[in-house]
């Protein structure tokens, strides 16, 4: 068993996003994005891999392959590695992102930021 604190990951930074890994297994990594208000994930793909998103909190927009839409506490996603996508913090609070990959698309993705 691995057990880590959700409060650890969740690490605000004034001048960036922050990225936390909680656990790299195989070719799988879970992480967790964190983001004050009006910072942004640029829009990306993650080719030969599926992208799972939990909202912890906080809330944003999301855009998949230019589509904008709520994205908010409580909300899931899944996204096929082709479609590209990015979100930003529009809200007022911090927020942050519950991610999964089901493969690492290349070996900086398992990578704090």
């Amino acid at each position: 068993m691995d057990k880590k604190s959700l409060s650890a990951l969740q690490d605000f930074q004034a001048d960036k996003f922050t990225k936390r890994i909680a656990f790299q297994k195989g070719e799988s990594v879970v992480f967790v994005l964190n983001f004050m208000p009006g910072q942004e994930l640029p829009s990306h793909r993650h080719p030969g891999t599926d992208v799972y998103l939990l909202g912890l909190t906080g809330s944003g927009t999301i855009t998949v392959d230019g589509a904008k839409t709520a994205f908010a506490e409580g909300d899931i996603l899944h996204l096929e590695g082709n479609e590209e996508f990015g979100f930003i913090n529009d809200g007022s609070e911090p927020a942050s992102l519950y991610v999964i990959l089901t493969k690492i698309p290349e070996p900086r993705y398992a990578e704090n930021i």
